[in-house]
Formats: C-alpha cells, structure tokens, sequence
C-alpha cells in the first residue's frame, strides 16, 4: 500500500471505525483512540496490506483494539448491577433509539460486535467473519442471539412504560 493509499484509506473509513467504535465504547475520546491506534496498526504493516482489502483490515484491528481495551478496563460489577438487574429498567424512557442503544451495549461483546457490523454498518456474514475471525455460521448465530435479547428486552413493558 503506498503512502497515498494509506491516506485514501483514512478518507473513505475512518468515519465508519470512529462510528463503529463509539458504538461499542460509548465515549467519543477513547474511540477517537481506537479509531487512531488502528491506523497506526495499519501504517505499521501498509507494505503487507492490499489496497482493496484495507476496509477489511481496518475493522478487525479495529475490533481486536476494541477487546483489548475492553479488557484492559474492564470494570468490576457490583452484585446490584449484575446481569439479572439488568434485564428490566426501573427508569422511565420516552426515547426507544436511547433504550435501544443501552441495550446493545448489555450484550456479550461478540454479540455487540456482530450486530453493530451488520444493522449499523451494512457488512454481510462473510465479511463480519473475516472481521472477527469467526465462521460465518457463528456470525449468524451471534446476531440471531443478540436480536433474540433486544427484542425480549424491549418487549419488557418495564423499559417502555
């Protein structure tokens, strides 16, 4: 990949990865982070990535920098906020797109990923694989799994009333 390529690739995708980043991160400045770490991952190995694949590359470094820094700060959940607390809202919403989206981000994160790469981003099941180094069978149950979770977390009349 030359240098103008590279530059090309920041143009066409950096958007999406800042928006795919925030997504999962929910915090502007560590996406922009991410989105940054993952083009200096790219820089660091341009004379090994093809042009017509770099979108490709972008989002699984982007994805394995999203884990990493998942795990790095990973937070300890008190016993009030473990999972079960979390499947009903005490708090009272007018706006679906806000509960939806605090929704998505109580989902496992390979489930979180998935979808967001195919309701938020457009990718097919092959490419959602290749992203996230899965197979494209468990690309369609990872989704299949989370959607499942939405929709009985939006179908709670807690969160909606």
């Amino acid at each position: 990949m030359t240098r103008k390529e590279y530059n090309e690739s920041v143009d066409l995708f950096s958007d999406n990865l800042y928006r795919y980043a925030l997504k999962n991160i929910k915090d502007e400045e560590v996406a922009k982070d991410i989105v940054q770490e993952t083009y200096t991952k790219l820089w660091v190995k341009h004379e090994e990535v093809n042009f017509e694949k770099v979108k490709s590359y972008l989002f699984t470094a982007c994805y394995h920098t999203l884990i990493d820094y998942t795990r790095k700060h990973k937070k300890v959940v008190k016993m009030e906020d473990s999972y079960t607390s979390k499947l009903s809202h005490s708090e009272q919403y007018t706006d679906l797109k806000e509960v939806l989206e605090k929704a998505v981000l109580l989902l496992p994160e390979k489930q979180r990923s998935a979808i967001l790469l195919r309701d938020y981003e457009g990718y097919s099941y092959r490419e959602i694989g290749e992203i996230m180094q899965i197979t494209e069978s468990q690309v369609k149950v990872n989704i299949f799994r989370a959607r499942k979770f939405l929709q009985n977390h939006l179908k709670s009349i807690d969160t909606l009333v």
